[in-house]
């Protein structure tokens, strides 16, 4: 499932967050690549062990999760420190899909990665270029957000990010272990989430929303690992 996630920082939070990232010391992203990586990427990222990176990586990974709709449509049972590119110059990454497994450098802990997320933490008009390109058996979805929105999709897509030719694109990525490993189930829920989430806005609690509600959390216990 691929969704767009508003909101997730506001306008004083993102100009905060901007304005820590342009003065902050940038390595190449190819340092933390793999072998098939590290051929297909050309990018700046900011040390995830530096003070910095651990200071910003606490202040989006809060406000991911806060937000309703991301706990819904991801059911996080564990969600990555984020990282912190940037892209200008003609920087891309070409397709990849993300490694299966991570490790969470805080938690000491390996991680599956279920589903993918990007923060944007530019306006789309101060860069051309940088969409992020997501591969699906829908199709082939661009992906260019205001400056705080987010996007999740599974992270078994293949995906891009294209070379940005005039400013600067930076993001905020991470990944979610979610508690449901199947996207089509956690799909599934989702649905089934907001569907009750609008009905209850129009009618309150009647007892067949809470027959719904309780298939949900039935089914969520049936599917979740924990």
């Amino acid at each position: 499932m691929l969704l767009h996630i508003p909101e997730v920082l506001g306008a004083a939070e993102i100009d905060e967050l901007r304005q820590t990232l342009i003065a902050a010391e940038w390595s190449d992203g190819a340092a933390t690549s793999g072998a098939q990586a590290i051929k297909r990427k050309q990018n700046k990222q900011l040390a995830a062990n530096s003070a910095v990176g651990k200071q910003l990586g606490e202040l989006v990974s809060t406000a991911l999760q806060r937000h309703p709709l991301l706990i819904s449509a991801a059911l996080p049972k564990q969600i990555l420190p984020p990282l912190f590119n940037r892209y200008e110059g003609g920087g891309h990454y070409d397709n990849h899909v993300d490694n299966a497994i991570q490790r969470d450098p805080n938690r000491q802990t390996d991680v599956r990665t279920d589903v993918s997320i990007t923060l944007f933490i530019n306006a789309p008009e101060d860069y051309d270029g940088g969409e992020l390109v997501v591969e699906d058996m829908y199709g082939t979805h661009e992906v260019k957000l205001p400056a705080g929105d987010a996007i999740i999709y599974p992270s078994t897509s293949l995906h891009r990010v294209e070379p940005v030719t005039k400013g600067t694109r930076m993001a905020a990525v991470t990944w979610a272990q979610s508690m449901v490993r199947d996207d089509w189930q956690r799909s599934m829920l989702f649905n089934l989430d907001m569907t009750i989430v609008q009905l209850r806005q129009k009618l309150g609690d009647s007892a067949e929303i809470v027959a719904l509600t309780s298939h949900y959390h039935n089914l969520l216990r049936q599917w979740a690992e924990l």
